[in-house]
């Protein structure tokens, strides 16, 4: 049973990837995979369902970061098991919906891998049973929502939706992580049990309000809770599909679902009571009032869920037993009378061509079997007895009148809200009906109305059924799944209930009556007063949020102005600084005096090497505005530095220090051909004293740490690696054993980034374009070398590149020197020959090699986990060959191939970027022309 849970975790995903990766397949073959993701979830559900129907909660558990109190750990009570059974059962019906919604020119790939991310990250929020890992989910959920709401990029509005949800959403996220690392902080554990068993111990902590506060803004911004409220119509801009499912499973439903699964932690103080009911009361009536003047059928439901939502987080507020088990009853009903709603909602929109109630009516006579199914489902909505919504509508009144047992004014403002809310549920519900399917028209349409297609029909069908069922027998149909849900929150304080349509005549009967009576005069009495057609709702909200948004734009401009303007000398003093403070920090804080041993004396070769390095220096300086002997004298510097790592017996730091300076040199040799003639303008007098006197104190700074460092005695880490580098990691050249077995994980990160960087500059060279008289003709810098002798180089380096990447385990040499070997004689050729001439002959994608390199390292990192060991961890093989002898393999050597194909990779695109100012086409090496339809080598773009 165990790995049933990862397994149903990682379908959505799984299928998500397999989608993307037949993009040429037909829709219909797109549609079957992204279904195989909810079917196979919903088999694995069903097989779990007796155990958690039997009051059993299973777990899995995986150690992950025991260090930080973060377990992949996978928890399925019967909470987790409801909203798993709603993400999977109407994610299901939202596929085959989409299969028939989507247009010929949607990407119906990209749609159903985006829709299985957006599943696979809530299926993961339910299932976790640790905080930090639904945190880590909980964005994911942030993430699939804007790329689904923003679906359509072409538009503007869709842009906009989904980057205020991302905003919005992301923002309270980073609340609710500081939530969460506060109860961490109290519980001592993230464990979801242990959280969940200590709520007394949290309410009683001083910490209890500062963590209720940031749980509750995580909470409030995902459901669309007042003041957050406003994102949510704005995210009407994405297919309806998505709305269908955003508003009915996922998204907004997390936030609901966190709080019913922290309520046994966080509630039971006055401040949870008065905060989430009163903030759930507000945004029931907002959401309600602003549900009947809106024209848009998805703008209606928008706001009719945002009410909903808030009549959920009133009866969690309220926090009886009943309450809990109300909020609960209606969640699953909102999702199934909400998911048909939307979807016949995109079903008028598809057939009419609109959403716009002003120009629809009528559509009962032109869509009759499609009119039928939203009227049942919007009277669901209403609360009209017989249905689903009539039920959980029912203990909303019922739990109102007591309140929680809270004073009189409470009970009485509870109750007055629930009853208007009935009231303006049963009105924009009316309007919705109305104004859509009965009375004059359609008008002003491009087409004629007509049913959708058989299958289009088929979840809204499935949905309705559901709502009816529930509404007639749901003693019979919803009871065992509400019971066992409620119970995995309550435990042992689940009350006795009765799920019946009938309870005789009461109160809550009665204001049931008054809701529905109330609601049909207020619709009809706003039609007779004011003309609704004709009101324009506002947008106080969005014109915030926008405010701000400007606000803080306009602040990041200033401050970028003055901090970062462009100039590098201002950016380059700002960073020294900082590092200058950062460093001293330490030592101003607790001074103490450096225990330095006695310096070694320097024998006449490191005079000579340290006085050649200082001539260098201080020339370059003198002659800075000579650039190319400026070049050449830092190039000095660099060399003298590699000839002291030979005289400190360090052929490895000598060889990679030669190889980079090598490098660098040609770099910027190619850079100096983008450099206008003249240098700027001197600086003052008084700049240059300064920046003196910074570089003396940086300068000295890093030269008493380094000798800090070459100074301490040999028992400490550097001689426990020395100690374990052949026996442990199989090789003995040390420092190649430190980059790809010790520190293995750091160089991967190491490589990444380098990788990025050279994409960055790609990125950002590959659209450049230099004035024609800026242009020099021909190669950058001429040197009296042959052509064709750097061309016989390639081959003579290709085959010293190999043999120092094989000897790197055990002698000097390794992945990374071996990759600026191969890089050397291609840079002298872009030197000699220029980049076009050199590349229409080459013909090699840097960016692939990069990619391939980063994809190879991290399997062959992978690969020791197979065995149960960390990250990396070296094996080792000794063969003996005929002819050859003994031949000692260690596994690191896949990790070392990775590493020099992106050194190799990202050193050459670089330079070839700086070679042309023309990347993303080649030029004919003779006539130096750009041909258009020659594949660039370095993206293998077609231009």
């Amino acid at each position: 049973m165990l790995p049933s849970l990862p397994l149903l975790l990682a379908l959505p995903f799984l299928m998500a990837a397999a989608v993307a990766a037949f993009p040429r397949s037909s829709r219909s073959t797109a549609a079957w995979l992204a279904a195989l993701a909810p079917l196979g979830g919903l088999a694995i559900l069903g097989w779990l369902t007796p155990s958690v129907l039997g009051g059993q909660v299973v777990r899995t558990m995986v150690p992950w970061l025991p260090q930080i109190g973060l377990d992949f750990t996978l928890r399925l009570d019967g909470l987790a098991w409801m909203f798993a059974g709603l993400v999977l059962g109407i994610g299901a019906l939202v596929v085959l919906y989409a299969r028939y919604y989507l247009s010929q020119q949607d990407n119906a790939h990209r749609f159903y891998s985006y829709l299985l991310l957006f599943m696979g990250a809530m299926l993961g929020m339910v299932l976790s049973g640790n905080l930090l890992l639904l945190m880590i989910f909980w964005e994911m959920t942030s993430i699939s929502s804007f790329l689904l709401i923003g679906f359509w990029s072409h538009r503007q509005d869709a842009r906009e939706g989904a980057r205020m949800a991302l905003v919005i959403t992301g923002g309270g996220g980073l609340a609710l992580l500081g939530g969460v690392l506060l109860i961490g902080r109290i519980v001592g554990s993230f464990d979801l049990d242990a959280v969940l068993a200590a709520g007394e111990q949290i309410r009683a902590s001083a910490l209890y309000p500062y963590a209720l506060f940031l749980v509750l803004a995580g909470i409030f911004t995902k459901s669309a809770q007042f003041p957050f409220h406003f994102w949510l119509p704005h995210a009407m801009a994405a297919p309806t599909p998505v709305s269908a499912y955003l508003h009915s499973a996922t998204m907004v439903k997390a936030g609901v679902f966190l709080l019913a699964r922290l309520h046994p932690a966080l509630a039971g103080s006055d401040l949870f009571f008065y905060t989430v009911s009163g903030i759930g009361a507000i945004t029931l009536l907002i959401g309600a009032w602003n549900a009947i003047f809106q024209h848009d059928l998805k703008g209606l439901l928008a706001y009719s869920t945002i009410s909903h939502l808030g009549l959920i987080t009133l009866l969690f507020g309220l926090s009886t037993p009943m309450a809990v088990v109300a909020g609960v009853f209606h969640i699953l009903n909102h999702a199934t009378f909400k998911a048909s709603l939307f979807m016949a909602a995109g079903i008028i929109d598809h057939e009419t061509g609109t959403r716009d109630m002003r120009k629809l009516g009528g559509l009962r006579k032109l869509m009759p079997f499609t009119s039928a199914l939203a009227i049942i489902a919007s009277l669901a909505m209403a609360g009209i007895p017989l249905l689903n919504g009539f039920l959980s509508k029912e203990m909303l009144f019922a739990e109102a009148l007591t309140a929680g047992g809270g004073p009189g004014a409470m009970r009485t403002a509870v109750s007055i809200a629930a009853l208007l809310a009935g009231v303006l549920g049963v009105a924009y519900s009316l309007r919705f009906v109305h104004d859509t399917f009965f009375g004059p028209g359609p008008h002003d349409l491009d087409r004629v109305p007509h049913e959708p297609p058989r299958w289009m029909k088929v979840p809204v069908e499935l949905l309705v059924v559901i709502c009816v069922a529930v509404g007639i027998a749901p003693a019979l149909t919803v009871a065992p799944v509400l019971h066992a849900a409620a119970a995995s929150i309550l435990g042992n304080a689940m009350p006795e209930y009765s799920l019946a349509v009938w309870h005789g005549f009461n109160l809550p009967l009665a204001m049931s009556a008054i809701g529905v009576v109330g609601g049909v005069a207020l619709y009809f009495g706003l039609r007779r007063l004011i003309n609704l057609h004709g009101v324009e709702t506002r947008t106080t909200g969005r014109n915030v949020f926008h405010a701000q948004l400007d606000a803080i734009s306009a602040l990041a401009m200033r401050l970028t102005n003055g901090i970062a303007n462009g100039s590098l000398q201002r950016m380059l003093l700002g960073l020294v600084l900082v590092a200058i403070t950062v460093a001293a920090a330490p030592y101003i804080a607790n001074p103490a005096s450096p225990n330095w041993t006695k310096p070694q004396p320097i024998p006449l070769l490191g005079w000579a090497l340290w006085l050649v390095m200082m001539a260098c220096a201080v020339a370059t300086l003198r002659v800075y505005k000579q650039r190319l002997l400026a070049v050449l004298l830092v190039g000095g510097v660099g060399l003298m530095v590699a000839l002291t790592f030979v005289f400190l017996s360090a052929p490895d730091l000598a060889l990679t220090q030669l190889l980079v300076e090598m490098v660098t040199l040609v770099l910027m040799l190619l850079g100096m051909n983008y450099l206008p003639a003249q240098s700027g303008p001197e600086r003052p007098r008084w700049r240059k004293r300064r920046d003196a006197v910074i570089a003396i104190i940086a300068g000295a700074g890093l030269g008493a740490l380094a000798y800090s460092a070459m100074t301490l005695p040999p028992n400490t880490m550097a001689g426990e690696l020395l100690a374990r580098a052949l026996p442990e990691a199989y090789g003995q050249n040390v420092v190649n054993v430190i980059l790809v077995d010790f520190r293995g994980f750091d160089t991967f990160g190491e490589i990444t980034v380098f990788g990025i960087a050279a994409l960055v500059v790609h990125a950002l060279l590959r659209r450049t374009r230099m004035a024609p008289e800026q242009i020099m003709p021909g190669p950058p810098i001429k040197l009296p070398v042959p052509a064709d002798l750097a061309q016989i180089m390639f081959p003579l380096t290709l085959t010293v590149s190999i043999f120092l990447f094989l000897r790197g385990h055990n002698a000097p040499g390794g992945g990374f020197i071996a990759g600026l070997v191969l890089a050397v004689p291609l840079l002298i050729q872009y030197v000699i020959q220029g980049t076009a001439s050199v590349e229409s002959r080459f013909g090699f994608d840097y960016i692939r090699c990069i990619g391939m390199g980063l994809l190879i390292a991290l399997l062959s990192g992978s690969a020791s986990m197979l065995f149960g060991v960390p990250f990396l961890t070296s094996g080792h093989l000794d063969l003996h060959l005929p002819l050859i002898g003994d031949v000692p393999l260690a596994s690191a050597i896949g990790f070392d191939i990775g590493v020099y194909l992106v050194v190799f990779g990202g050193a050459m695109l670089m330079l070839s970027m700086m070679g042309t100012i023309k990347p993303s086409r080649t030029r004919t090496a003779r006539k130096g022309e750009i041909d258009l339809q020659r594949r660039s080598a370095r993206t293998g773009e077609m231009h």
